[in-house]
């Protein structure tokens, strides 16, 4: 098989069909999409080891992120102990399904504003509609897995080689965990993905100007633009698009067990006591669900000194911090990419920047020359607390809806966003109380466009606003998960920059 270098746009193609097809037939969410094909060329094959690195503490919204690290289970075995059989478990293969389907999304987008003076009144007109259509066709996709039993009965008596790479580098990283591939869903033919791209504007503009008293000119201007674009790509047959894994619960020893029902894999840590060691699997969090119940002001509370440390920066590095933020929530991608340099530097990691796109890379180096400004020599600890301060507020905003958080970049002027963060507070408290569009802080909603994007910001966070003329209510939505969390804390992020 023979896969083609990737560019980002048909990566982000390739990952939101597959996402798609799973959303479709894996409805218990076992199945891990692919992120890239790259991935799948020779590293995904079943017993292969996989390293799950879960998300930062605090950051339970984000999804985990896997890593192939190209050894499978033998590989990192302990040579020499007892019989050392081949692990070679039975291998079944099944028909997954047959799928091919049509999905995409509609935006329209109708404003209008007004500007008068003394010598001229100006009227603007805006009007834009885009469909995103994207058509996938799987075809009959093979289901490949090991027979689980063999692969318990194999382990019971073997260790993994603490001294073996791999195992070392896994082992430093708190977040990280060791699991082994046992199931794959790949292609049996090739598989088309067409993307297509609609957009259809509409600006007028009407200018009225008084001359002297009795005399008055008027000139309407109006255009039109559309663009289309229309992207087809083959996923080669024969390509591991999800897999699923077993967690290892892996003790000081090299002993390890699998993980068959829950996801609490880990290394097993030291406890140093007066020169006592004692033995502890890590106290890892299992897998946050989508609709767990969560205390929104406790959870708020928890991040405020980020917030705080964020407040008290120089004014001119909260500015350009903010324009940053602001500019990079304009492409969805780009925050993605974003969160994971700021959370491989807060591990003290050095990116790779070499495969960022240009802009990206200028959003990346322009944060951390402000970080450096800002902190002095022997600062270390302060820098830390500043990188972790910032990755925060951009993993919420990856953790934002498309549509939230286009929404959001529109609500950036200082007192939109003193305005956005009153109601977060409020929601955070939960005490239904009813707020007066009359107080300072909240006079800027009064406006209609203003309100329209903030009423469409909290649907998109499964809050309701509910306005009847200058009171306002906020109630939250049934089963909201984490999306009013990871909304307030971009909302309260921005606001502390102001």
């Amino acid at each position: 098989m023979n896969i083609q270098p990737e560019t980002r746009s048909t990566t982000i193609m390739i990952s939101k069909a597959v996402k798609s097809m799973l959303k479709e037939v894996d409805s218990n969410g076992s199945l891990i999409p692919v992120s890239s094909l790259n991935d799948s060329s020779g590293k995904l094959n079943l017993l292969s080891l996989i390293v799950k690195t879960r998300p930062r503490c605090g950051c339970f919204w984000q999804e985990p992120k896997y890593q192939s690290r190209g050894f499978s289970l033998s590989d990192v075995l302990k040579p020499g102990e007892h019989e050392d059989k081949p692990l070679n478990p039975d291998v079944k293969e099944s028909d997954f399904v047959d799928h091919s389907g049509t999905f995409g999304d509609k935006k329209e987008i109708n404003s209008e504003g007004n500007v008068e003076g003394l010598a001229a009144d100006l009227k603007l007109n805006l009007d834009l509609k885009c469909s995103n259509e994207q058509e996938s066709s799987f075809g009959r996709l093979k289901k490949e897995e090991v027979e689980v039993k063999e692969l318990v009965n194999y382990s019971k008596d073997k260790r993994l080689d603490m001294t073996h790479p791999v195992i070392k580098q896994t082992r430093v990283n708190p977040r990280a965990v060791l699991g082994v591939l046992t199931e794959r869903i790949m292609t049996s033919q090739p598989c088309p993905v067409t993307n297509k791209v609609q957009k259809r504007g509409n600006v007028g503009a009407t200018v009225s100007a008084c001359v002297a008293l009795s005399m008055k000119a008027s000139m309407k201007q109006s255009g039109s633009t559309q663009t289309e674009s229309d992207v087809s790509l083959k996923i080669p047959e024969y390509t591991v698009i999800a897999f699923s894994l077993i967690e290892l619960k892996v003790k000081c020893n090299g002993k390890f067990d699998l993980c068959l029902f829950s996801n609490n894999g880990g290394f097993e840590k030291v406890r140093s006591n007066y020169e006592m060691e004692e033995d502890g699997i890590m106290d890892l969090v299992e897998d946050f669900a989508a609709n767990s119940p969560l205390n929104l002001n406790k959870e708020l509370e928890k991040l405020s000194g980020h917030f705080q440390l964020l407040s008290v920066l120089p004014a001119a590095t909260r500015s350009s911090l903010l324009q940053l933020f602001k500019t990079t929530m304009e492409d969805r991608e780009a925050v993605s990419v974003l969160e994971s340099v700021l959370d491989q530097t807060c591990d003290g990691e050095t990116p790779d920047l070499g495969d960022l796109e240009e802009s990206e890379r200028e959003t990346v180096q322009a944060i951390l020359d402000l970080v450096d400004q800002c902190v002095g020599k022997d600062e270390d600890e302060f820098r830390s607390s500043l990188l972790s301060a910032i990755h925060l507020i951009v993993s919420a905003m990856d953790g934002m809806t498309d549509e939230g958080l286009s929404v959001l970049g529109s609500c950036c002027s200082p007192p939109v966003l003193q305005a956005l963060q009153i109601l977060v507070q409020h929601v955070a408290a939960g005490i239904g109380e009813t707020l007066s569009l009359r107080d300072a802080g909240l006079a800027v909603l009064t406006e209609v466009v203003v309100f329209g994007r903030t009423e469409s910001l909290f649907g998109h966070s499964k809050v309701t606003l509910k306005r009847e003329e200058d009171t306002l209510r906020t109630e939250m939505k049934d089963q909201p998960g984490y999306l009013p969390l990871v909304m307030s804390i971009t909302v309260k992020g921005l606001a502390s920059l102001v």
